[in-house]
């Protein structure tokens, strides 16, 4: 199945990625408070700085991740996001790899990334795709259920 998938760089304005990531925003304010979802404003003009991909089965966008440059040894997985009835086909770990090969390519040394600790399935996902726990970094050093990760490229 895994064979189906491409992967198209969009830009913010794009109607999969607003849907894409609209679903993601429902899914996060059911586990957390508003405080505590760290989102990215499509509408603002940075926004366009940041690498976005939507992976398609077929026609259909299926999952969505970003990139977005930190410092320039480091950037950050955002976005990041499956479909729930795509889940556990690979799908994940395929939009995972894209995106850390766009990282690789920028010459980033470091990916890091935040989830949280409602996310379990999140976590052993980053864990046994090579990521290890590090501290809170940026803006979500304040946050209480931040959990945040590292890998070396």
């Amino acid at each position: 199945m895994n064979s189906n998938i491409n992967f198209v760089q969009v830009l913010p304005d794009d109607p999969d990625l607003i849907s894409l990531i609209s679903k993601l925003d429902q899914y996060l304010y059911e586990l957390y408070p508003a405080d505590e979802v760290f989102g990215v404003d499509l509408n603002d003009p940075y926004a366009y700085d940041i690498h976005f991909v939507i992976a398609y089965l077929d026609e259909t966008p299926v999952g969505c991740g970003a990139v977005r440059e930190i410092d320039e040894q480091n950037a950050e997985l955002k976005r990041f996001f499956v479909e729930p009835r795509y889940r556990n086909r690979g799908i994940a770990g395929l939009i995972l790899n894209q995106l850390e090969n766009v990282a690789r390519h920028r010459k980033y040394k470091f990916i890091k990334l935040e989830t949280g600790d409602p996310q379990n399935e999140a976590i052993r996902f980053y864990k046994k795709n090579g990521y290890y726990h590090i501290a809170s970094f940026g803006e979500y050093t304040s946050c209480p259920s931040s959990v945040c990760f590292e890998k070396k490229l």
